[in-house]
């Protein structure tokens, strides 16, 4: 662990190197656009089921809109606070993530009660504490990004070794992702291995070593894949939806009669008919067929253009920061937030096998959102703290 410590003379010139800049206004914009549709459409989307399970139709556009308000805070804070100042969290947090993953195996097991972490959909990914809940994993991919920042930085040239060099580094990733794989969380794992990987191809690890690493990665999806029935279920139900309509194939069917009906131009918002108790949580995971049912493709290219644009500031701050730590914690960031929504979107477009990942900023739920935002305000961070302006990229 100890190199993972911040050295005295690292952080003074950290210090002196801290730019008096502003924040990239670019970035900042497109997620608090992002952040406004995905309000309005959560509302939108589970106005309907709010009022016939919870008797109001905005129950959860107020919760979605309380949870918006309190990750802005945080998103306020983390950008008004050095970013290498995080290096002292990183320890904790990866100790916290493995904790909190842990609690939902115990539960798998029987040593702790079903309620503790119940079985959602087939998978464990929330922690009930009286009142409050809770994603582990949330925490759990951002812990990993600040542990890679750091020891990919401390690393240096000696990424390019493979014992020394990439397996050292890989380890805690791998247990973390380990840990999120027996709650049956495959969608949360991908997206942690894959943040893994191009943490890693950004630090400078060599061509070989991408080539293995690859070829691994798509054996152990295969194995996956072939290692959980439900997964084969939901891997057949990709490759022809309609030879289940009403069971493992019905959520994607119901996605195409939304993405269809929405045409060009969308029913108008708010008009949605799927979202009428047709498709299961439309203001969760398949929120995006519901936007392409009222909004339409225009709509649609508009929120991927927006992704996209996000994408990129993300790879400027990256290349613009003041230092290798933060050019990987912003590549880890950035990563996160564009893994999520290629997969998505995938998903809801049936690109690829059904799996429980929301689009960031616009999906209900309140902890993706606070942790995703508050990850915001350190990428925020680094942009003002970038050795140039980057008004003008």
């Amino acid at each position: 662990m100890r190199g993972l410590k911040l050295k005295k003379g690292n952080a003074t010139r950290s210090n002196e190197s801290s730019s008096k800049g502003t924040i990239d206004y670019y970035l900042l914009s497109t997620i608090i656009i992002l952040l406004a549709i995905g309000i309005v459409m959560v509302y939108s989307a589970s106005s309907y089921k709010s009022m016939l399970e919870k008797g109001n139709s905005m129950h959860f556009f107020i919760r979605q809109a309380a949870f918006a308000v309190i990750g802005c805070v945080f998103m306020y804070i983390a950008s008004r606070v050095d970013y290498s100042r995080l290096r002292k969290f990183c320890i904790p947090l990866i100790v916290i993530s493995a904790i909190l993953l842990g609690v939902i195996i115990l539960v798998k097991i029987g040593v702790l009660p079903e309620k503790v972490a119940p079985n959602i959909n087939g998978a464990r990914r929330w922690i009930y504490i009286g009142p409050i809940s809770f994603q582990p994993s949330e925490i759990a991919k951002y812990s990993v990004v600040l542990f890679l920042a750091i020891a990919l930085s401390n690393k240096g040239e000696k990424i390019k070794e493979f014992w020394n060099g990439v397996v050292a580094v890989v380890l805690v990733p791998g247990f973390i992702a380990f840990l999120v794989i027996m709650g049956k969380s495959m969608s949360i794992t991908m997206v942690i291995l894959l943040t893994t990987f191009i943490m890693l191809v950004a630090a400078g690890m060599r061509r070989l070593h991408i080539g293995l690493f690859s070829a691994l990665g798509a054996a152990l999806v295969f194995f996956l894949i072939k290692g959980a029935s439900y997964r084969q279920d939901r891997f057949s139900s990709f490759i022809n939806p309609w030879a289940d309509p009403k069971g493992k194939g019905y959520q994607l069917i119901q996605s195409f009669y939304s993405l269809g009906a929405g045409g060009v131009t969308g029913l108008g918002l708010g008009k949605s008919r799927q979202k009428t108790m047709y498709m299961p949580e439309p203001h969760n995971d398949f929120i995006f067929a519901i936007i392409g049912e009222e909004l339409g493709l225009l709509g649609c290219i508009f929120i991927i253009a927006l992704f996209i644009f996000f994408i990129h500031r993300g790879a400027i701050i990256a290349f613009g920061a003041r230092d290798t730590y933060g050019m990987l914690l912003a590549v880890g960031i950035t990563s996160i937030i564009a893994i999520q929504t290629i997969i998505n979107i995938a998903v809801v477009t049936g690109s690829m096998p059904t799996t429980g990942v929301p689009l960031p900023f616009i999906s209900y739920g309140g902890t993706s959102l606070v942790i995703n935002l508050t990850a915001m305000g350190v990428l925020l961070n680094i942009s003002k703290n970038s050795k140039k302006s980057l008004k003008n990229i």
